[in-house]
């Protein structure tokens, strides 16, 4: 018997597992002994060739969308143009940077070098305009209007400008000069910076570093609708940059189209009388100060009063927003940003902030009302107002003896305003009162009309003006205290008798102050497009809108229509009886009162309109015209400052942009046929699937499409002077306005 060991394996099977170790142990030896010479003794080597063959990315740019006014006509779109740029990263590989390269370029576009190479540097806190903000690795552009045969000769020399390309691309194009402007409305673009980039990139927008983004208006607002999504194909690429396969492509989705609520032929006509008013006013004589008027900046908005809509918004002085297409030049940054330049890029409408004179009015009445002053009451329109030794005059010392507070505001009483504020205030317990005693009717009906805050108009940088009340008054005493402790003296100059009195009691609400705030003067502060809320919700009988611009927002092939709609914010405090009475009373400031003399001969009976005048006092400098209107379609106001009295600067001007809007002509008849926008526009331009536009009808009137000249006022492609309207001396002796003399309106403490 066969002796067999006790693992049970025979001498064979134990020479076949010993062959079979040795075996995989020479296996695994062999492939050990490869993968140390190829990541150990050869791994430099392949990895250097790995790195060769990488994924490469090709960005096609997505075409930006319109934007376009409510009939369908383009405010800002594209063009194709022939652009020529550098690639930093090229250029910075050579010897001296690029700079012979930058030269010899400059010679074939027939620019200075010294231009070309500032647009190539990077921007940073210590650089100036021109310079490159984008990413350091997108090709910059050095202009966008190359001729076919400057970039032929930079394509067919390509050895001789490396880093340099030609491209035909599309660029943003706004309305030419002599076109309806709205620059400070539209905003412009510049490059994505790497910082938005980093930022965005987990966002459902992200940026690529070929973008452009809206820096200001509509384009920083909606930019997200507009710059749609860029297109990226991925390559796969060797060390010779040879492609050897495709990883994935996205195509481009070209931006939205956004329809704005703008009307370009309004906006055409509100800028040329902006314009034209402002060269009027400085013709005019200023008897205080003895020179003739600066009006040095401006605004005017028409605004739909039943929706919010703004129909027309310019702002002066204003700009062309083309010089930013392409990168600005140095010269042209200087002349909107220098201290010389009355700084264009601010929008007046929402961004400029002053006293609002005698337009204020309107939220003192309502407030009288609230505080228990019957309307039709008897109140003491006297040619002054004595407090503590201190007169403060009515305008040219005027006394209408006892009015009702309707014929208040069509006269445009002070007094009347200084005695209510002054026993509401005497009311409150005074320069000292107790706590939780002071009702502030005057302060907080100003709230409730929505002062001191945004309007949430869609544009960007909207400031909220200032309702200078309690809290306000201790915060601001708080921080300039030192200052004025500092600078003030009890017998010095007036600035330094102010400075010592606010030192004192800075944060106590003074008896002069409250009288000084009913009449919109002292520390108030509002914007035209508050002003154009307020206006609008009286028209409409007491609702108040939000202002908007965007109307709706269409894809480029028309499929998409995301409609904006009028946004209600609240009520006016202010009963049905007071907004009637209130009408009547502003309808009078047209016909009778402070503005009749400019509004002579217009068909009231047929396009009934209203008004409110205000001439705002700001100490060291010529008064600020303001005029708010309305119909019942439309809110108008004007603003100019250092232009004199609100009906005598801005009066003419607004009276033909109602003109232009309804079709009046200088007899005082209506053409409906020039009648720019008798009502509202209601349709939205229809966006085709090609992108192609269609406009709508404003009325089944195709006539009322044409370019109008309405009694004084421009057609949208006009540059005539504007015709004048009846003379001051034609006007009646009562309703005269005339600056007001310095000095009597504010009351030192």
């Amino acid at each position: 018997m066969t002796n067999i060991p006790e693992t049970g394996r025979t001498p064979r099977v134990q020479i076949r597992l010993v062959v079979i170790q040795i075996l995989v142990l020479s296996l695994l030896g062999t492939l050990g002994g490869r993968l140390w010479y190829l990541q150990i003794r050869e791994g430099a080597e392949y990895q250097r060739e790995a790195s060769g063959n990488h994924v490469q990315q090709v960005v096609q740019p997505a075409v930006r969308g319109s934007i376009l006014d409510a009939r369908g006509v383009p405010l800002a779109d594209n063009e194709t143009r022939l652009v020529v740029s550098a690639s930093r990263t090229d250029l910075l590989k050579q010897a001296d940077d690029g700079k012979a390269v930058l030269t010899k370029l400059a010679g074939v576009l027939g620019m200075d070098p010294k231009e070309v190479m500032l647009k190539v540097r990077l921007c940073d806190a210590k650089t100036p305009q021109p310079c490159w903000n984008g990413s350091p690795y997108q090709p910059i552009p050095i202009t966008d209007k190359a001729t076919p045969k400057q970039a032929l000769q930079i394509r067919e020399r390509a050895e001789d400008f490396p880093g340099i390309t030609a491209e035909p691309e599309a660029v943003r194009r706004y309305p030419a000069p002599g076109k309806a402007n709205t620059a400070q409305v539209l905003g412009y673009l510049s490059p994505v910076t790497d910082d938005e980039i980093q930022k965005a990139k987990n966002t459902d927008s992200p940026y690529l570093r070929s973008d452009m983004v809206g820096r200001s208006g509509l384009e920083r607002q909606y930019d997200k609708a507009l710059r749609g999504k860029a297109g990226v194909t991925r390559y796969e690429v060797d060390n010779l940059g040879r492609v050897i396969g495709k990883a994935e492509a996205d195509a481009a989705k070209p931006g939205a189209n956004l329809v704005t609520s703008i009307d370009s032929r309004v906006q055409r006509v509100a800028e040329y009388e902006l314009d034209h008013a402002m060269k009027v006013a400085r013709q005019q004589y200023d008897k205080i100060t003895g020179r003739n008027y600066k009006a040095d900046s401006g605004a005017v908005v028409v605004m739909e009063a039943k929706t919010g809509r703004i129909v027309a918004m310019a702002s002066a002085p204003t700009y062309d927003p083309n010089v930013w297409v392409g990168g600005i030049s140095g010269k042209n940054y200087k002349a909107l940003t220098g201290k010389n330049s009355d700084y264009p890029l601010l929008n007046r409408a929402i961004q400029g902030q002053a006293a609002p004179g005698s337009t204020f009015k309107v939220v003192s009445t309502a407030a009288a009302v609230q505080a228990g002053y019957p309307w039709d009451g008897g109140y003491p329109c006297t040619s002054s107002y004595s407090v503590g030794g201190q007169v403060f005059k009515n305008f040219e010392g005027e006394n209408f003896g006892d009015i009702s507070l309707g014929r208040a505001l069509e006269v445009s009483c002070d007094t009347v305003f200084y005695g209510l504020a002054d026993r509401e205030w005497k009311k409150d317990g005074g320069i000292n009162p107790k706590k939780g005693e002071p009702k502030d009717y005057f302060f907080k009906t100003a709230h409730q009309f929505g002062l001191g805050k945004e309007t949430g108009i869609d544009l960007p940088n909207e400031v909220t003006g200032r309702v200078p009340d309690r809290q306000w008054k201790q915060n601001y005493w708080k921080a300039n205290k030192d200052a004025w402790c500092k600078s003030g003296k009890k017998n010095g100059s007036y600035v330094e008798r102010i400075a010592y009195e606010n030192c004192l009691e800075g944060n106590k609400m003074r008896e002069g102050d409250e009288i000084n705030y009913s009449i919109g003067q002292g520390d108030t502060l509002v914007t035209p497009i508050q002003e154009a809320a307020i206006y609008g919700a009286v028209a409409n009988g007491g609702t108040m809108y939000q202002p908007t611009i965007g109307k709706a927002v269409i894809s480029a092939d028309g499929k998409s229509v995301q409609e904006i709609k009028p946004k209600r914010t609240g009520k006016l405090p202010v009963s049905q009886a007071t907004l009637k009475g209130m009408n009547e009373a502003f309808a009078g400031v047209i016909t009778r009162g402070t503005a009749a003399w400019k509004f002579g001969g217009w068909p009231q009976d047929k396009i009934a309109l209203h008004a409110k005048t205000g001439t705002a006092e700001v100490y060291g400098k010529q008064t600020t015209s303001w005029l708010a209107t309305y119909s019942k379609d439309y809110t108008v106001i004007m603003t100019i400052a250092q232009a004199g009295t609100g009906s005598g600067a801005s009066g003419e001007a607004v009276r033909n942009i109602y003109s232009a809007l309804y079709g009046v002509q200088a007899d005082g008849s209506i053409d409906k046929k020039k009648a720019l926008l008798p009502e509202p526009q209601k349709g939205l331009p229809k966006v085709r699937t090609d992108g192609t536009i269609a406009t709508p009808k404003v009325s089944g009137d195709p006539a009322k499409d044409i370019q109008a000249t309405p009694s004084g006022s421009p057609s949208p492609n006009d540059s005539q002077p504007a015709a004048t309207t009846a003379s001051p001396e034609s006007r009646n002796r009562n309703t005269r306005r005339r600056p007001r003399k310095r000095g009597s309106r504010r009351m030192p403490a």
